[in-house]
């Protein structure tokens, strides 16, 4: 039986750990560990998870001595994982206690995939399904994750280390978007797979990047690992569903726009001009119309 490397980078989210730790240990499949990287958490998170996680030798603490952000701390669950397969688990999420044998099951029939998505549910503080999750989703056919619309593939996603270790791996430097970046990579070296099923739980709260400003930086991120995504596959000759130039200079244009807007809207005037310098001069005949009115 293959061992399944569970995956968890923690900062600050020790008081939901009860929850993430109850759901791995009812797991139907049996044969797995839990990797869990502490980003030098400034709350009680290591003290709480080492309470939890008792002497069960399955589950292997690390602690970083400075934060080194999302990237660092999941870059180091990877390096450290024994399982032919991983999946990352957020400390404040959970698995349905299927999760893992239904993706072990999929690896195990095809060689050739390299990583399998699923669909989740939206939970609240107390772990009650608020509504299923709107993103995940197949990828369209003749199409790839660059190309196929944002969200396409979410949690839960599973991978194979021999398929990761072929890719330049997680970008330790980046501090949001991490599993979008993941995903890109994984599809340059494999068949990607989406299992309809609802595997995995994601608990809504403050903290959470879709319920605050983290979400603006969160944009950030995700346009730096789509741009890197089109140039990687463009150095290595990667098909990108006839993705032309013209299209990423639309989505460089949307992007520098938006930080406009963001700036204009904070009276940050320097910043502002910058950015709509930024879009007007990487795509100049795009939406003109709204550029131009935006200089006055």
């Amino acid at each position: 039986m293959m061992l399944f490397s569970i995956l968890i980078a923690n900062y600050n989210n020790g008081s939901f750990f009860k929850d993430c730790y109850a759901s791995v240990i009812v797991q139907t499949y049996e044969n797995w560990e839990v990797i869990i990287v502490d980003d030098a958490s400034t709350d009680n998170s290591v003290e709480l998870i080492k309470k939890i996680i008792g002497n069960d030798t399955r589950f292997k603490l690390f602690t970083n001595k400075e934060n080194k952000g999302c990237g660092y701390a999941k870059h180091k669950c990877v390096s450290l994982a024994e399982g032919g397969i991983c999946g990352f688990l957020d400390p404040d999420d959970a698995l349905f206690p299927n999760a893992i044998t239904e993706m072990v099951q999929i690896h195990k029939e095809h060689n050739d995939v390299s990583i399998v998505t699923s669909k989740y549910e939206l939970v609240d503080l107390k772990m009650n399904t608020i509504e299923e999750g709107n993103h995940g989703s197949a990828i369209s056919f003749g199409k790839s994750y660059l190309t196929s619309g944002a969200g396409a593939m979410t949690h839960f996603a599973t991978f194979k280390k021999e398929k990761y270790n072929v890719t330049v791996g997680i970008d330790a430097k980046m501090k949001r978007a991490v599993d979008q970046d993941l995903y890109f990579k994984m599809e340059e070296v494999g068949t990607v797979v989406f299992l309809n099923e609802v595997l995995y739980r994601y608990r809504i709260h403050e903290q959470s990047i879709s319920a605050n400003e983290n979400k603006f930086k969160a944009h950030y991120w995700h346009f730096y690992a789509m741009i890197n995504a089109y140039k990687r596959r463009k150095k290595n000759k990667i098909e990108i569903d006839n993705f032309t130039k013209q299209e990423i200079k639309i989505i460089k244009s949307n992007y520098y726009m938006s930080r406009f807007a963001r700036a204009k809207k904070n009276n940050n005037h320097c910043v502002k001009r910058y950015f709509l310098l930024k879009a007007i001069v990487t795509f100049p005949s795009y939406n003109l119309k709204h550029k131009l009115k935006s200089l006055f």
